[in-house]
């Protein structure tokens, strides 16, 4: 049974229409349907639209349902009663996960247990911080000015900006026992294997004119962009997961290779067992390894293939079948007899795309250089090749101070198309968990990709006092570990996870006696995404 509408086209061309009700019956000699009036209205601009509205009311009574006339004047406001209204909408999901990962994962028991005495919630104050690194980073001034009351978290409410700094200075004040127990507690609730620490550094930059003086952090330094800027550095331990073990915050002027003796003294309590330590070239230097083999401890570190002599004349050339690991990935060891240990790794697909690269350079170099007779080394042309980062390492100056490709560098490049070499510690680890365990080293660089660029966004930083500077980037490595949890549990990147989460809102309405939020339709993958 349906309300059917038919139209009669007049004489002067107008149109008539006609509501009837009707229901659609089977002719029993030609088995066709037609429909059956059973009720006409008339005509519908001459029809009593209250008539209709209460026979609607009535049979919805009879069926269990409401009918609401969003003309009535009794619900002016898009159907709803007059005293009911609108105040505003809250994003909800994104910020509920986080709270609910903050105490799953007892990160806020942890500062609760170290803040019980402050008579302040700064756990709370932390969380909102937090929150807002992994929904839409801002300065703590903004988060306290506007960012709070775009989202539904009530318990953070409440805070003055005071507050805020206070609780980065508590923060900062019992940093090591909680990034220590939130990390146990982490990997016990996660089973996280800890038989493998990957270390590596960054660095964040600071946009102002002069660096802090000798007892400050804020240091003139060569940024990882390419930049000369003042500066910190960062480091960060984390698991094979992703998931962060420690951070530390050291002045910009800090080489690399001098903050591996911190790093180990900062985690020798930590009772993390057998740990193989990974990392990078830039930390290979004869004090770490020592540093690192102290009480047993083992290692793993790239090494610059062009600049370690033995490695250069000896590894490098030591004859011996690779033996293949994957698709992409082939390794051998080297046994030198001086007791050390390496690993040497071959990419074919890598090898192959750097040689091509290697000849594309070379070929626009042919082809600049051809372009002039006059081939001294002050011409500009020249100048501009010599110092350009790409070309340099191709060219050479003759006897004559004329400028030419330097075929001999080119050859001696090939040698270490898709190679790079491991040396390890470790008599027992085997080549292919080497190998393999290296290439983990990538998760790091994902993990700061994270914190300086796509998702947490620790730049820029508006803070001066070191503690401060520190806090904020603890701050930034919980909301990190927040992120690397969400994304294992969803087999999802936290781009894709956020995206779902927050088309979750919740609309706050009043009445003269209460207040009440209201959740919008879940979207598409958000159960998923939430359970």
């Amino acid at each position: 049974m349906y309300l059917r509408t038919t139209q009669r086209k007049n004489k002067d061309g107008s149109v008539t229409k006609y509501y009837q009700l009707a229901h659609n019956v089977r002719h029993p000699e030609t088995k066709r349907t037609t429909a059956k009036i059973i009720h006409s209205f008339g005509r519908a601009d001459e029809l009593d639209r209250d008539e209709l509205v209460r026979l609607c009311r009535s049979i919805a009574r009879v069926c269990g349902v409401e009918v609401i006339d969003p003309l009535d004047a009794a619900c002016s406001k898009g159907g709803l009663p007059a005293d009911v209204k609108i105040l505003r909408t809250l994003e909800y999901g994104t910020v509920r996960v986080i709270a609910e990962l903050w105490e799953q994962l007892g990160i806020g028991k942890v500062i609760r247990e170290a803040t019980h005495d402050k008579g302040v919630d700064y756990d709370k104050a932390i969380l909102a911080m937090v929150a807002n690194r992994l929904c839409c980073p801002e300065s703590k001034l903004v988060v306290w000015e506007r960012w709070l009351n775009t989202v539904y978290l009530p318990e953070c409410g409440h805070f003055k900006l005071r507050q805020l700094y206070e609780a980065m200075d508590i923060l900062h004040e019992n940093a090591e026992e909680i990034e220590k127990q939130i990390f146990h507690q982490v990997a016990n609730l996660l089973n996280l294997s800890v038989d493998i620490i990957f270390y590596d550094t960054t660095t964040a930059s600071f946009s102002i004119d002069y660096e802090d003086e000798d007892d400050g952090l804020r240091q003139y330094g060569h940024a990882k962009e390419g930049f000369w800027a003042p500066q910190i550095i960062v480091a960060l331990a984390v698991t094979r997961e992703g998931i962060p073990v420690k951070s530390w915050v050291f002045p910009g002027n800090t080489a690399d290779v001098s903050t591996v003796e911190t790093i180990k003294k900062d985690l020798r309590g930590w009772n993390l067992g057998r740990a193989l330590f990974v990392a990078d070239s830039g930390m290979n230097s004869t004090d770490n390894r020592t540093e690192l083999a102290k009480a047993c401890g083992t290692y793993l570190l790239a090494t610059r293939m062009a600049s370690v002599s033995e490695v250069k004349q000896t590894v490098l050339s030591t004859p011996g079948r690779f033996r293949e690991i994957s698709e992409s990935l082939q390794a051998k060891e080297v046994l030198l007899e001086n007791g050390k240990r390496y690993i040497l790794c071959y990419n074919p697909k890598e090898a192959k795309r750097q040689a091509l690269h290697r000849e594309e350079l070379v070929a626009m170099l042919e082809e600049e250089i051809s372009k002039h007779k006059d081939r001294k080394i002050n011409n500009k042309w020249a100048i501009e090749l010599l110092a350009s980062r790409r070309f340099k390492r191709y060219l050479t100056i003759t006897g004559h101070d004329t400028i030419r490709i330097d075929r001999k560098a080119i050859k001696e490049a090939a040698k270490y198309d898709g190679k790079w070499v491991l040396e390890t510690n470790d008599k027992n680890i085997s080549v292919e968990d080497a190998a393999c365990g290296y290439r983990g080293l990538m998760v790091i660089e994902r993990c700061f990709r994270s914190l300086k660029k796509t998702q947490i966004k620790m730049m820029p930083m508006y803070h001066w006092l070191p503690n401060r500077i520190e806090s904020h980037v603890k701050i930034c490595v919980l909301a990190l570990l927040i992120e690397r949890v969400a994304e294992l549990t969803c087999d999802k990147p936290w781009r894709k996870i956020r995206l779902v989460l927050s088309k979750i809102q919740a609309t706050e309405f009043a009445t003269p006696g209460h207040h009440f939020y209201q959740l919008n339709e879940l979207p598409i993958g958000a159960k998923f995404t939430m359970e």
